[in-house]
């Protein structure tokens, strides 16, 4: 190999590698239809998800209730640390108390699936079903049957487990575990049983039954949560903002708007009663308190007007004026201290910071009232008397003042509470799925299609290690080529129907302008030349292998010859497979065989062809001795008497690397050429065979190069057109 050859083998021509591309343009082609088909049945058989959303605003302060007791106890509690308003908020969105409820009261703890619900059956049905959850139950329809799930309590041993639904057609039903029926019961009533796992109550409801099987399905319920939190998601809006995006996903856009926004109402109605739980524990405490205070006042209103009509008017001095003050200001801040440890109970423990100061305030009023008591005892009895009956009318009246007051308020408050979150916007139906994204999927199958037809035509390429070049065969093996031979276009519809034809068309009586045919008539000279210095008129034309187009290059080299006004004989040395009879239309009988097996005489074995000049010798009947028949002394003779009567006698020959039979004909031809076919035939294959004619002292004259399908400018051809098959297979 020269240095040029190397130098051609490290180097990529991306020409050629383009052309290469463009002639399997059929194969990229067929690769994007079958990632196209693949992608619409993905899209039939893959339901539409819609997606619907819904705000929630978060406010960071007391309710109604609180702001109107706390007063500035309020303080207290602000510099115990802060988190975001909305994280709590998401945790409660979460948690079983709020999905448990809606899951609860909308029936998503059953689940209904058709036996017959299959990606192959979803491909061909049009039939619609819909499966419908609501607050009485779970209903699958169709257009002429439908059934309703009202009630489905089942023991716990069958939670999470699929049981099959049968209808029988006397209105009843059947539930199976594991093709064991479990129960059974009538349909449009309550079914109730008990059994070894538990109790049963069924309710299902059906005027127009189905014919298949379901499997129906009740959840337990955390498996119901978690299978809701699948489509359910909970994240704030930005950071510290105190609003909460909640999104649900599922395939019924109804179904979706009414699940999220029951989580809105759920979840909105729990947040008012947590904020007005303060006030109602502040109500029953002064519920208690009133009656029992309104009781001692008119006690202590009754004892006061006795003692003064006993003793008439009695003198007040000063000093009993400031500790009868002192006395009601602090039975007022005692009950008030009271009234907000019963309010501060609904939210802390009795250790906490707020609860253990409110009840030392309490001890340090309990104890200034003893002190003030011990004064009181001090005074004049009758003046004693007078400022106790005084003071008992008076905290009593003063103390069911305020509270009367505080529970009007409280009423109001309660009354007025609307929790610490905002719903900003409801979830919509949505109208458009949010996947599969068709036109994406579409786009994407084409691109995924086209890398990888191109893949496959890249691979099949490298796999075709064969001759691509005839620079290479003159380089390597020294030897002329004689003719590169593109595909026929002509041939390319007709190539699949050529082994099962009794007839094959001549390409070149049929269409003596295709451009294979150009290339071979520019070998006419080649053939002049080498028939010249040659010992006889006798061509033989052979190959390495089967499948490189011997027989189409023979049959058509005589059919240009013969239109050049010479006397040509074509001769089906190949009496093993050889088919030269279908393309000139004549049966198998009568042949090569038959005449050196002294069955028939040479007048008989040479047929005449609708070509004018151009006569065959078909191969006959397959004998069992092939290369003994052509070894023989008859068939040089036969040779030798048919040399002088034509012009050109073309002998095709059967592949030399399989039999040797081809071997044993080139000793008594003048010309023989060897057929390599394009990017199938092997160098190594092409130079055994060359050596195995060395061998037995015969000369190649040249190589033809047939079944070109690509563009390579500078190789002496450019058929950038990618044709298709030129040759039948040997």
């Amino acid at each position: 190999m020269n240095q040029n050859a190397k130098s051609d083998d490290d180097t990529i021509d991306l020409k050629e590698l383009f052309f290469s591309l463009i002639a399997q343009w059929k194969v990229i082609a067929l690769c994007i239809i079958l990632s196209l088909i693949c992608a619409i049945f993905y899209i039939r058989i893959t339901p539409s998800v819609y997606s619907t959303d819904a705000l929630v605003q978060v406010e960071d302060g007391k309710g109604a209730a609180s702001a109107a007791l706390l007063g500035e106890l309020k303080d207290f509690s602000g510099g115990l640390g802060q988190k975001s308003p909305a994280e709590a908020e998401i945790e409660i969105l979460n948690s079983r108390m709020v999905l448990g409820k809606v899951i609860h009261d909308l029936n998503l703890n059953i689940t209904i699936k058709d036996s017959e619900d299959t990606p192959f059956n979803r491909l061909f049905s049009l039939e619609n079903t819909q499966l419908k959850y609501d607050t009485q139950g779970v209903s699958f329809s169709s257009k002429q049957h439908s059934f309703l799930v009202k009630q489905l309590d089942i023991p716990n041993f069958y939670l999470d487990k699929k049981l099959k639904l049968k209808f029988e057609d006397n209105a009843k039903f059947t539930l199976s575990d594991k093709d064991q029926i479990i129960f059974s019961g009538d349909l449009n009533k309550l079914n109730q049983a008990n059994d070894s796992k538990g109790t049963w109550k069924v309710n299902i409801v059906s005027n127009s039954p189905f014919q298949q099987d379901f499997f129906l399905t009740k959840l337990s319920a955390t498996t119901a949560v978690e299978l809701l939190k699948l489509n359910y998601t909970v994240a704030e809006k930005g950071k510290m903002t105190g609003v909460i995006g909640l999104n649900y996903r599922g395939e019924d856009q109804q179904h979706i708007t009414n699940v999220l926004n029951h989580i809105l109402e759920i979840y909105h109605q729990q947040n008012i009663e947590r904020k007005s739980l303060e006030s109602k524990q502040t109500l029953g405490f002064l519920d208690q308190q009133l009656p029992e205070l309104k009781q001692q006042l008119e006690k202590s209103e009754l004892k006061f007007n006795d003692f003064r009509e006993k003793y008439n008017t009695v003198d007040v001095t000063q000093e009993s004026e400031l500790m009868l003050k002192q006395n009601i200001e602090l039975e007022k801040m005692r009950i008030e201290l009271k009234q907000k440890q019963a309010e501060f109970s609904a939210k802390y423990t009795a250790d906490h910071p707020l609860m253990t100061e409110i009840n030392a305030q309490i001890n340090a009023l309990d104890q200034k009232s003893k002190e003030l008591s011990q004064a009181i005892k001090r005074l004049p009895e009758t003046q004693r008397l007078y400022l106790q009956l005084y003071r008992d009318v008076k905290v009593n009246t003063e103390l069911y003042t305020s509270l009367l007051n505080s529970y009007q308020q409280l009423k109001i408050a309660n009354a007025g509470e609307i929790g610490n979150v905002r719903i900003i916007d409801t979830a919509i139906e949505p109208v458009k799925p949010i996947k599969p994204q068709k036109l994406i999927i579409l786009v994407l199958s084409i691109f995924v299609g086209g890398f990888l037809g191109t893949l496959l035509a890249l691979l099949r390429n490298m796999m075709r290690s064969g001759i691509k070049d005839s620079s290479q065969i003159e380089n390597e093996l020294d030897l002329p080529v004689y003719a590169t031979v593109p595909r026929s276009p002509v041939q390319e519809s007709r190539i699949k129907l050529l082994k099962k034809k009794k007839h094959i068309p001549i390409l070149a009586v049929k269409n003596g302008d295709d451009i294979a045919i150009e290339s071979l008539r520019s070998m006419r000279t080649a053939i002049h030349f080498a028939l010249s210095a040659a010992k006889n008129n006798l061509i033989m034309i052979s190959g390495p292998a089967p499948e490189v187009g011997k027989s189409f290059i023979s049959t058509n080299l005589a059919a240009i010859l013969a239109q050049s006004e010479k006397r040509v004989l074509i001769i089906d040395a190949d009496l093993r497979r050889g088919y030269l009879h279908k393309y000139f239309n004549h049966d198998n009988q009568a042949g090569l065989a038959e005449y050196l097996n002294g069955q028939q005489n040479l007048d008989t074995i040479i047929k005449t062809t609708e070509i004018t000049g151009l006569s065959v010798i078909t191969r006959g009947k397959s004998p069992t001795n092939p290369s003994e028949l052509l070894s023989s002394a008859k068939f040089a003779t036969l040779l030798e008497q048919l040399s002088p009567l034509y012009d050109h006698v073309i002998i095709d020959t059967p592949p030399i690397l399989a039999v040797t039979d081809g071997i044993i004909i080139s000793q008594y031809t003048g010309v023989n050429l060897v057929i390599a076919r394009y990017a199938k035939t092997q160098m190594k294959e092409l130079e055994i065979t060359i050596n195995r004619f060395e061998q037995v002292g015969v000369k190649v004259n040249g190589i033809i190069l047939n079944d070109i399908v690509r563009s390579a400018g500078g190789y002496g051809y450019n058929y950038s057109y990618g044709y298709k098959a030129s040759t039948e297979q040997d």
